[in-house]
């Protein structure tokens, strides 16, 4: 489940006896490829291909809360949650068009081993190399910022797209932390 929260607690590794934590809120990586007569269209049909395409993206910048757990999925995420509800992502999205245009999206990101808080970046561009390249140049500095923190190696999910028939096409990756109602209940 997206943004499920369960009781952290901490658990030692016995092989290295590095503490590690239990997650509170498991954010969930996935990615998605669109095509469509405009741009918006694509980037629409990549919603659809990552399922985040019934809520309302809304885009954090790059901390990672401390007690996560990112887990990239081989498919689309299933957030709970209901039509136009609020959903909380990190995303990187390239639209493009043109016979043989690149799109290129990804995200990295850095965690702590013992806190499970990290930082994440998003890139776009028109290929692979660059927006890998962009990913750890920005990773970099911002660890170089943090000097205080132990993070741990790069992480990165990127994907992209080719518009073979000129069609506009769109790359996308999304992490999502987790979805709310407009509308809460009352106690």
């Amino acid at each position: 489940m997206i943004g499920d929260v369960e009781q952290a607690d901490r658990t030692i590794d016995l092989g290295t006896g590095v503490p590690h934590i239990l997650p509170k809120l498991t954010i969930q990586v996935a990615t998605g490829v669109g095509r469509g007569p405009t741009k918006l269209s694509a980037f629409d049909s990549a919603l659809r291909a990552a399922g985040v395409h019934n809520f309302n993206l809304i885009c954090l910048s790059s901390v990672v809360p401390p007690q996560s757990k990112v887990q990239v999925l081989g498919g689309p995420v299933n957030p709970v949650g209901d039509w136009g509800d609020r959903l909380y992502v990190v995303m990187a999205h390239e639209r493009v068009e043109g016979p043989g245009a690149q799109a290129w999206a990804g995200i990295g990101w850095v965690q702590e081993a013992a806190t499970g808080r990290g930082l994440f970046v998003e890139h776009e561009g028109t290929d692979e190399v660059s927006v890998s390249a962009d990913i750890d140049a920005s990773l970099g500095a911002l660890c170089e910022g943090r000097p205080q923190q132990r993070f741990g190696p790069v992480r990165k999910v990127v994907r992209g797209a080719v518009s073979e028939d000129g069609r506009p096409t769109c790359a996308l990756v999304v992490a999502v932390f987790k979805s709310e109602p407009w509308h809460l209940p009352r106690t």
